[in-house]
């Protein structure tokens, strides 16, 4: 079994699922994040049953529907592919921070931050600005701005990235892998992250587990943040999503090399949550992947 240090945690312990040999395990201020060590067969779907959705046509290159209650595969489209994970990236971002880290903590913005304004979100960040990590995990989610992230990051020392891939492989995510925190291209052939869509729904699974009242954030149309002073508002960035019934909340991602990512929860009954996750699809087409999804799933008779 093997352990890191984590300094700061106000969660409660779970089962991240109950098949998979994985748990977080939360004890006073200086907790451990404990996962049990992984087996082969935690890295890579393996279909042993029929699943749930067959028959539908996805502009994806990747998707995965996956049960979060007891961690089976309603359906998969090259599950296990490695592709560019965009700015879902930062949901591991957020779950490093929120780990190490109070809500309240005042974070700086720094220079380099200030040089990733990619995003609608992040136009309105200037020199000298500070804002509180929850402030910044709240528009880097809901409006998936880069300098929000970046910032937040930075703040944990030099060794985020370190720690971002040590719980990313703790945790089971095998073919998952960060080379910063925003999942911006860094250049014309590399990508920030990789991950597949199967690693991409544990993930997601975890982090709404772990923090419903910022991924739930999500479903507003807008976001309103205090920086110093002044108020930063931006559109949210899974606005398409908010007419379907039972949506809970989604992160979105897009670069030139990712093409269009999302990861999506929806209620598909009564307290059943599902996770979908689409990579590799289009701007556009990712809602339509997923919605085509949802739809598929509500209308099979075996849910």
């Amino acid at each position: 079994m093997k352990k890191v240090k984590i300094p700061y945690h106000t969660h409660t312990v779970f089962a991240l699922f109950a098949t998979s040999g994985l748990v977080l395990l939360v004890a006073g201020g200086s907790t451990a994040l404990v996962a049990l060590q992984h087996t082969p067969e935690l890295a890579a779907v393996s279909l042993a049953t029929t699943p749930t959705i067959s028959d539908v046509t996805l502009a994806a290159t990747a998707a995965v529907v996956f049960d979060p209650r007891d961690g089976s595969v309603l359906y998969a489209k090259n599950p296990n592919e490695v592709v560019p994970l965009a700015s879902i990236t930062k949901l591991m971002t957020a779950e490093i921070l929120l780990i190490a880290q109070s809500p309240e903590t005042l974070i700086p913005i720094s220079k380099k931050a200030l040089s990733m304004k990619e995003a609608a979100s992040d136009q309105d960040f200037k020199t000298g600005d500070s804002a509180t990590l929850d402030q910044l995990i709240r528009i880097g989610l809901v409006a998936s701005s880069n300098v929000a992230m970046q910032a937040a990051a930075e703040s944990l020392g030099e060794g985020y990235l370190d720690r971002m891939n040590e719980v990313a492989q703790n945790l089971g995510l095998l073919n998952t892998h960060f080379y910063n925190p925003t999942g911006l291209d860094t250049n014309g052939s590399s990508s920030g992250a990789y991950a597949s869509a199967y690693d991409v729904a544990r993930l997601a699974a975890l982090f709404y587990k772990q923090n419903p009242e910022y991924f739930t954030l999500t479903r507003q149309p807008t976001v309103s943040i205090t920086v110093g002073s002044k108020t930063i508002t931006a559109k949210a960035t899974a606005v398409p999503l908010l007419t379907i019934p039972g949506f809970i909340g989604a992160k979105t991602g897009y670069t030139d090399l990712a093409g269009g990512n999302l990861v999506a929860v929806f209620d598909v009954e009564i307290n059943h949550p599902v996770i979908v996750v689409v990579l590799g699809s289009t701007h556009e087409g990712r809602f339509d992947d997923v919605t085509t999804l949802i739809s598929a799933l509500r209308n099979n008779p075996s849910l």
